[in-house]
């Protein structure tokens, strides 16, 4: 009962734990909200310390999809699943037994890559269901989704430039980027590019070195929050932006492709307190929801590119309405998802499953 009264508090429609012995797979998919569509969200494979810990995570990231699609203004809901275990041990099997239960959901959630997940995983998923996105662009797909959302963050950071200093040029301010993965690695070349001293941090000297490479500085783990820089850039883990590290900030703006940066609502008061401009996390790194979303239409990448560039104008009204009603950006973008959701769910014109199982038979037939 005590999980039935955490969804009830959440808001989430359904959790299916996925169990398969022979290939040892332990997922669990979680569907958030379906009103403006079919759940969509990323698939996480993580050694997670326990089934809670995992659920809990889970049912935190569908919700975040929830929101994330609603002020991207898809025509999606939310949902997101993980997998428990070491991506050491990851296999073919394990994925398309993972794919034979989500065919099994008839469509109301369709997965993507996600935290140690890659095109190649999507692919044998794909092997047993089409609600997949991110496979292959020989199966019609967008492939690796990580360079449109580094793409929609610059796009979000150019949106914070503006609303703070009044110009959109990159290479002004410094940055500090913590977590050099597929997404922060192309955010750190987009910034160098740009002619931007960038600080970069990472678990991962490899990176550490890559980026280096490109013309930035490194710093230790625990260095990058006091780092004498404008911009935090965050693209590791959630929860760093904490009642430990805010103390430590000489930043004046946080803009990264990390899911839940705040570690509690009360760190995004904070942040406004101190008059520190915070881009919503869900709504900044939606680059690559956004572009495997193209997928269930038929793959086109200057459609996607034109609609990852629409966050610039997204994190915009965002600021607008924060500053309309005078409250922190975190709860203006809340606030404009939950109108959306309210506002089309009063409609009751929704989209169902089949239609998006009418575009993927599209997809296979190379249409």
């Amino acid at each position: 009962m005590e999980l039935f009264a955490t969804l009830d508090t959440m808001g989430h429609e359904e959790v299916v734990f996925c169990h398969h012995r022979e290939s040892g797979l332990k997922a669990i998919v979680a569907i958030h909200n379906t009103t403006l569509g079919p759940a969509l969200g990323g698939l996480r494979m993580w050694p997670y310390t326990n089934e809670q810990e995992a659920l809990t995570d889970v049912l935190r990231l569908a919700k975040g999809m929830t929101y994330k699609n609603a002020v991207s203004g898809l025509n999606l809901g939310g949902g997101k699943s993980v997998i428990i275990g070491d991506p050491a041990q990851k296999s073919e099997a394990m994925f398309r037994a993972f794919g034979r239960f989500l065919q099994s959901l008839g469509g109301r959630y369709i997965t993507a890559e996600d935290v140690n997940t890659n095109v190649q995983d999507m692919d044998h998923i794909f092997q047993e269901t089409d609600f997949v996105t991110g496979v292959h662009p020989v199966h019609g797909g967008s492939g690796d989704p990580s360079p449109f959302t580094a793409f929609g963050v610059i796009q979000g950071i150019k949106a914070c430039l503006n609303k703070k200093y009044g110009h959109t040029d990159l290479g002004k301010p410094s940055y500090a980027v913590q977590g050099l993965g597929h997404v922060g690695s192309h955010v750190v070349k987009h910034l160098r590019d740009a002619g931007a001293k960038v600080f970069v941090t990472d678990m991962n000297k490899e990176r550490i070195e890559q980026c280096v490479a490109l013309g930035a500085e490194a710093v230790g783990m625990d260095d990058v929050y006091k780092v004498n820089a404008k911009v935090y850039v965050p693209c590791a883990l959630g929860a760093s932006v904490n009642e430990q590290t805010i103390p430590q900030f000489r930043f004046e703006i946080v803009a990264g492709a990390a899911n839940n940066q705040l570690a509690t609502d009360a760190c995004g008061d904070e942040l406004h307190r101190k008059g520190i401009l915070y881009a919503p996390d869900y709504v900044i790194n939606a680059g690559g929801v956004m572009n495997v979303s193209i997928e269930l239409q038929g793959y086109d990448r200057e459609r996607a590119k034109r609609m990852v560039t629409g966050i610039y104008d997204i994190i915009g009204n965002v600021f607008r309405v924060a500053d309309r009603d005078r409250i922190p950006t975190y709860k203006a973008a809340d606030r404009i998802a939950e109108e959306r959701i309210a506002a089309i769910g009063r409609t009751r014109l929704l989209r169902s499953p089949q239609v998006y199982e009418r575009l993927y038979n599209g997809r296979r037939n190379g249409h």
